[in-house]
């Protein structure tokens, strides 16, 4: 493995590092200075922070029970991993992407491991109506995702490399 290779790899786990330590230390301010349930207004009803437990997964969605969820995080987790050690250095876009995907579920899975359920406090609406409750783990799987999908579909590159994975009509 070239120095480039190994530079970028360690780059990737720092940001993903990052991501989790923050998510974390969210979290554990809102459990030592937040009661389960309380909502503080931070800008007005458009965003407030409300202390949850999500047994689900991803918006709340329940299905199989928590071990279920939990074996899929793991899935998921190797497979991102996966993906982020066989990813071209200069895909940097797609390697910031799985960084910030993989950092996000491992802080949901430490979450999952250690209490059963996930700490959300991240709550954005309009009065009554309300996005779904969530964290900053989250918060990076959403845009990490986002980077992704951007990052594999525009772009100036060759027949089936990132950016044009269908080759040419």
């Amino acid at each position: 493995m070239n120095n480039s290779i190994v530079a970028v790899r360690a780059k990737m786990l720092g940001i993903a590092i990052l991501a989790v330590f923050i998510d974390q230390v969210s979290k554990w301010l809102v459990m030592e200075s937040m009661f389960l349930g309380e909502s503080v207004s931070v800008m007005g009803s458009f965003f407030k922070l409300t202390y949850i437990h999500n047994p689900g997964a991803v918006f709340g969605l329940t299905f199989g029970g928590k071990y279920l969820h939990l074996i899929l995080a793991g899935a998921a987790l190797v497979v991102v991993g996966f993906m982020l050690l066989r990813l071209p250095a200069n895909e940097k876009i797609a390697n910031l992407a799985l960084a910030l995907v993989f950092g996000g579920a491992i802080g949901n899975v430490i979450d999952r491991v250690r209490f059963g359920w996930v700490v959300d406090f991240l709550d954005f609406g309009f009065g009554n109506v309300r996005w779904w409750v969530f964290n900053v783990a989250d918060a990076c799987v959403t845009v990490g995702a986002g980077l992704l999908i951007l990052s594999y579909s525009g772009g100036d590159s060759k027949d089936g490399e990132p950016g044009n994975p269908g080759g040419s009509a």
